[in-house]
């Protein structure tokens, strides 16, 4: 077989794996990140938790990633040209919001890891250190950084028509190979997020011994018990994409011919397709880990959602039921 035709070969695996792996996690984030938002709004206990706030960003964020993904998929079968997405601007725009999203779920996550070890800290002074308000300040703070830092690094880049998008700024080039892939986007956030993490699931199996009501015991150690298995999926699925940012960025475009273009672009492709992953699946990993989770999305979609929807269609029909009881969820037994 001649290099060109395994070139071909590796091509059209790449360009089915791309269509399908895109296509099914996208549908995954449109079904689990909208459900986790609501649950998180749609109960008291989560509403007034810092943790929860975290965990709806991340799920915005991944939301916007997983409606990316599903654009770049879908436009090229649309109007059946692959040009559209390989285009210098279309490579600047997509790279801006993947990389924005990407470091505010990494950022989210991490922040929900560090409130975990301090509000399950023994010591008082420090479980009160971190409050609602100031975990607002740190989203907004986060949030502002990754947006500007994603758009100067998007006017930095270019389309290559065999590695796609890479950095054409020297500057860029070199913070990008020295300190973003490692650092930034890499391997200090799993670093932070899996140490906090797991010294948080620690104190949590210990604050027995503290007088908190027992709600309160459940709660901390279903939200802790959330937070690390989160974590574990953020670092699995982070770490082989950082790892091949890394390699990538040190690859010099001039010596690379087709064959090792396509197989570049192969691994590039499982790569994102791991990142896109692991921002679809934060809900069914909830459900698998959480009995107590299971029965509140149960319970927010029969007994609200579902209410709501029949009270709904009932008041446009102009007819008359009898007045339907309310339900609150203050003292409800979910456990």
């Amino acid at each position: 077989m001649t290099a060109n035709s395994t070139s071909a070969v590796i091509s059209q695996v790449t360009s089915q794996y791309l269509i399908y792996a895109n296509c099914i996690t996208s549908i995954a984030s449109f079904i689990s990140n909208p459900l986790n938002i609501l649950v998180f709004l749609r109960l008291k206990s989560f509403r007034t938790n810092r943790s929860t706030l975290y965990l709806i960003v991340e799920s915005i964020s991944n939301f916007i990633c997983g409606l990316m993904t599903f654009i770049i998929t879908v436009v090229p079968l649309v109007y059946n040209d692959t040009t559209i997405v390989t285009s210098t601007i279309w490579c600047k725009l997509r790279l801006i919001i993947f990389q924005t999203s990407i470091l505010t779920t990494s950022y989210m996550i991490c922040l929900s890891a560090c409130d975990q070890l301090f509000s399950t800290n023994h010591r008082c002074s420090l479980r009160q250190l971190y409050t609602l308000k100031t975990a607002r300040y740190l989203v907004a703070i986060g949030i502002c950084f990754n947006v500007v830092h994603s758009i100067l690094y998007g006017l930095c880049v270019s389309s290559h028509p065999l590695l796609g998008c890479i950095i054409s700024n020297p500057i860029w080039s070199q913070y990008a190979k020295y300190f973003y892939y490692p650092l930034l986007a890499g391997f200090v956030p799993i670093l932070i997020a899996s140490t906090f993490s797991l010294i948080a699931y620690g104190n949590v199996r210990r604050v027995i011994r503290r007088q908190i009501p027992i709600e309160r015991r459940r709660f901390d150690r279903q939200i802790t018990a959330m937070v690390l298995v989160r974590v574990i999926a953020f670092v699995l699925f982070q770490l082989p994409y950082a790892t091949y940012r890394v390699y990538s960025i040190n690859i010099n475009p001039e010596k690379v011919d087709q064959l090792r273009a396509t197989i570049e672009r192969l691994i590039q492709t499982v790569s994102y397709s791991l990142i896109n992953t692991n921002t679809a699946i934060n809900l069914y990993l909830f459900l698998i880990t959480s009995a107590r989770y299971r029965r509140q999305v149960k319970y927010v979609l029969k007994k609200k959602c579902w209410r709501s929807i029949k009270t709904w269609v009932s008041q446009s029909e102009n007819q008359v039921y009898p007045e339907s009881t309310t339900f609150s969820d203050d003292n409800i037994d979910l456990d």
